[in-house]
Order: C-alpha cells, then structure tokens, then sequence
C-alpha cells in the first residue's frame, strides 16, 4: 500500500484515490521522478474531476460530488467520506441514471450499498426512463431493491433541492454521486 512521508498533506482521500497515487508514483519513479519530487507535487493536486471533487466547503459542512454509480462505487465512496469526516454526519445522494441502474432487475444489486450514510437519497426522473425506453421503475421497487426502510426517494429535482436546502448542515456533509446532473441541480447552491 502507498506510504506517505509523514509531513505530506494531501487534498484528496478515499482508497481508490490513493490506490491511484500510488501507481503514479510508480511510474514516475520508473520515468526517473524521486519520490521526494513526486511528494511535493501531489501535495497540490486536487484529484480527477467529479471524483470526489470538493464542491464548496465551510467550517462545519462540505459538499462533494462523485462519478459513482454502480453499487461498488457508492458503497466506497461514502465509506471513504465517513472515514474522512469521522465526527460528521453524511447526507449521501445518488441518482440513477445509467441504463444499468435504470434497469429493474440490476435495481437488487443496490442492497446495502448506502447504509454507512446518516442519510441515504435516491433520485431518478421517470422522464429518463421513458426516454432510454426502459420498463418503469417505481419509487417502492427502489425502496425494495436498496434494503433501508428510511431510504428518501425522490422523482423531481426540484423536490430534492428543497428538501437538501431544509436540512441543518452543522457538522453535516453532502455527497451527491452520479454520472448524470439530477436534472440540472445547482449543487453548489444547495448548503450556505
């Protein structure tokens, strides 16, 4: 596994993220780059975009946002967030988008891959669906299918954003994932 000099800060975190540095670091040494030039240089990269890309952040909240929508993804990228924020709760919103995720049959694989959240969301507009001509899915087969009774489900952006916008963001990060926009949702507007 990566190991960092002791004294280097990093702007990114997350397993995958440093699983990622890690075999940069590798190649650079192979291009002749000294670890110790290499160091210097990560302590200012800010990572890929949309992977878990710092948003907007205050003293007490956060928002992130993340590629991620398979089931494996989600279920690493909040647990790279718990493992980062250790004393904040974790409001985590995934939209499925996908063609795969919009599927019916692959919903299942979704079971427990967002029950590390203080809050889990799942987003989906009926108006995609339709136009990928995929069959229906309803908001109680996501329900079913994700396996957490106090799961929210959501079908209208706007509804989602005000609902985000309710919430009391005192010691409370937000993780929006997708590899769609949540219908053109301005995320960082969502916590003052």
């Amino acid at each position: 596994m990566f190991q960092l000099v002791k004294d280097t800060k990093l702007l990114i975190f997350g397993d995958h993220n440093l699983q990622n540095l890690n075999a940069a670091r590798l190649v650079c040494r192979e291009l002749g780059i000294t670890n110790k030039s290499f160091y210097q240089k990560i302590a200012t990269f800010k990572g890929a975009s949309n992977r878990l890309e710092l948003v907007k952040s205050g003293l007490q909240s956060a928002i992130y946002k993340d590629f991620a929508h398979s089931p494996s993804k989600l279920k690493a990228t909040i647990d790279a967030m718990k493992k980062q924020f250790k004393n904040r709760r974790l409001v985590a919103c995934m939209e499925l988008h996908t063609y795969s995720s919009l599927n019916k049959s692959f919903l299942k694989q979704y079971k427990g891959c967002m029950n590390n959240a203080n809050i889990a969301i799942v987003y989906f507009n009926p108006k995609a669906i339709a136009h990928k001509k995929l069959e229906p899915i309803t908001k109680e087969e996501v329900h079913t299918a994700f396996k957490r009774k106090d799961l929210l489900v959501f079908t209208g952006s706007r509804e989602l954003e005000d609902y985000l916008k309710s919430l009391n963001w005192d010691n409370q990060n937000l993780l929006m994932m997708s590899s769609g926009n949540f219908d053109g949702l301005d995320i960082d507007k969502l916590i003052k």
